[in-house]
C-alpha cells in the first residue's frame, strides 16, 4: 500500500493545454546545435558601465542593509526615481508609493495584472502576433483570450515591408469588443514584429476601451528601442485612459541586462492596490541590490534625459545601425526581411526557402517551425518561427515567417552574415 500510485488528477485544471513552451524547445535546440544565436531575446554585449559600476558599489559600499529585505512593493530609491521619470512621461503628477510597483522583472508584472484584474469568464483582447505569455496566463486567471491580428499590407513600390505595414482591421477590432470584454493587451513596441503603433491606432484603441469601460495592459517593456526618428506614444497618456491602464516596464531592456529581472508597474492606485495583492502572495519581494543599482541607473538619466550623452539616447542609435546590417544580409541572400520600427526583433519572410527543407508528411508541424529547427541543426543559425506567437485559430495563415534578434555584438552579426553568404553560394552552386 505504501507504494500505492495516487490515482486522482494531480495538476490544476488551470494548466491544461498550456504546458508547451516555445522557449524550452528552441532554447534547447540552440545549445545544441547553433554557431550563432539570433533566437532569444537578449543582447550579447554588456551592459552600460555606469550601471555595472552602481551595482559594485552597492554589493561593497558598506551599507549592509542592501543585502537585506527593502520595502515590498519596491525599493524606495527605485519607485521614488520611477515616479519622477514617468511624470515627466506621462504629464501627471505620481505618488511612488501608490502608483509605481517593481516586480521580478516585467513578466511577473504581467502575471500580477492577469491575476489580479481578469475573473472566471472575463475576455481579454490580445492583437496579434503576441509576446507568448500572454495567451496562457489569461487562461490561468480564469479569463478567455480573443484574439484580433495585425494584418499585412505589403507596399506596392516594391521597397521591403515596415512593420508599420501590419495594422487593424478598426471594424474588426471594435467587433472584439463585448459586455464581457474586462481588458485588452497591447504591446507597443510590438514583440516579435517591431512594430510601434501610431497616435491614431492608439486613439481607435482607447476610444473603444473608454466606450465598452474596458482596462488596458500596456506592455512598453521596449519603451526606448524605437528607430527612425519615430515615437513611443503611451496610451496611458491619452483622454480617459490614465484612469484604466497599467503600464508594464523593464531594466532588462532598458539598460540591456536582462538577467537583472527587475521590472515595474506604473498606474492608478484603484488598480494597483490589486496588483499589490497578488504580489505580496507571490514574490513578495524582488532582490535589494539589482533595485538599488537600476535606482541609480534611472537617476543618471533622468539627469541626462533629452541630452546626446543619455543612454537612451544612444542604444537605440546603435541598435539601428544593427538593424540595417541584418536587414542588408537577410534581403541579400533572398529573406524579405520586415523592417522594424522599434524592439531587438526583426521577421523575415522565409517564403522563397521552401526548397531547401525537406518536407516531412507525417508531421503536423508548420513550416516555419520546420524552418528553423532545420537552419539551425544544418546551418548553425538559431531564429524563431514567427506562429509560435499567433493563437491556434491564426497560427496556419501565418507560417512562412521567422523572427530574429538583432541585439548582438558586431562580431555576432558577421558570423550570422558569414553563415547566409555560405548559404547563398551552395544555393547558386
Amino acid at each position: 500500500s505504501l507504494q500505492a500510485k495516487m490515482s486522482r488528477q494531480v495538476q490544476a485544471r488551470r494548466l491544461e493545454g498550456i504546458d508547451k513552451n516555445i522557449w524550452v524547445e528552441f532554447v534547447k535546440l540552440a545549445a545544441a546545435y547553433s554557431k550563432v544565436n539570433l533566437g532569444q531575446g537578449f543582447p550579447d554585449f554588456p551592459a552600460p558601465d555606469f550601471l555595472t559600476e552602481a551595482l559594485t558599489r552597492a554589493l561593497g559600499g558598506g551599507n549592509h542593509m542592501l543585502h537585506q529585505y527593502t520595502r515590498a512593493f519596491g525599493h524606495p530609491p527605485l519607485v521614488k526615481v520611477l515616479a519622477q521619470f514617468f511624470e515627466k512621461l506621462l504629464g501627471r503628477d505620481l505618488d511612488p508609493m501608490t502608483n509605481v510597483m517593481v516586480t521580478v522583472g516585467a513578466y511577473q508584472a504581467l502575471f500580477c495584472c492577469f491575476q489580479a484584474l481578469v475573473d472566471e469568464g472575463d475576455e481579454v483582447i490580445i492583437i496579434e502576433p503576441f509576446f507568448d505569455c500572454y495567451e496562457p496566463m489569461v487562461k490561468m486567471a480564469g479569463g478567455t483570450p480573443v484574439f484580433v491580428p495585425l494584418r499585412p499590407n505589403p507596399p506596392k513600390d516594391g521597397k521591403l515591408m515596415s512593420s508599420a505595414d501590419w495594422q487593424l482591421d478598426p471594424a474588426e477590432l471594435a467587433s472584439k469588443f463585448s459586455e464581457r470584454t474586462k481588458a485588452i493587451v497591447l504591446n507597443s513596441p510590438n514583440n516579435p514584429l517591431g512594430k510601434v503603433f501610431s497616435r491614431g491606432e492608439l486613439g481607435l484603441i482607447a476610444e473603444l476601451c473608454v466606450k465598452h469601460d474596458v482596462l488596458c495592459v500596456s506592455d512598453e517593456v521596449y519603451e526606448w528601442l524605437v528607430y527612425d526618428g519615430k515615437q513611443h506614444i503611451r496610451i496611458a497618456s491619452l483622454q480617459g485612459m490614465w484612469d484604466r491602464t497599467v503600464i508594464v516596464g523593464s531594466a532588462g531592456k532598458t539598460f540591456s541586462a536582462t538577467g537583472w529581472k527587475v521590472g515595474w508597474v506604473v498606474g492608478p492606485d484603484r488598480l494597483l492596490q490589486h496588483l499589490r495583492t497578488v504580489h505580496q502572495n507571490s514574490v513578495y519581494h524582488c532582490a535589494t541590490l539589482a533595485q538599488e543599482a537600476v535606482a541609480q541607473g534611472f537617476q543618471r538619466e533622468l539627469m541626462l534625459y533629452g541630452k546626446p550623452e543619455s543612454y537612451f539616447v544612444q542604444l537605440p542609435k546603435e541598435l539601428q545601425q544593427k538593424r540595417d546590417w541584418l536587414v542588408q544580409s537577410l534581403d541579400g541572400v533572398g529573406m524579405k526581411p520586415i523592417v522594424p520600427e522599434g524592439t531587438y526583433f526583426l521577421v523575415a519572410d522565409i517564403s522563397q526557402f521552401k526548397s531547401d527543407v525537406p518536407d516531412v508528411p507525417s508531421s503536423d508541424e508548420p513550416y516555419d517551425y520546420r524552418f528553423a529547427k532545420w537552419m539551425v541543426k544544418n546551418k548553425g543559425l538559431a531564429a524563431i518561427p514567427l506562429s509560435a506567437f499567433y493563437s491556434e485559430a491564426h497560427k496556419n495563415n501565418y507560417t512562412n515567417f521567422i523572427r530574429f534578434c538583432f541585439a548582438k555584438e558586431e562580431a555576432t552579426l558577421k558570423a550570422a552574415n558569414d553563415i547566409l553568404q555560405k548559404w547563398k553560394q551552395e544555393k547558386a552552386s
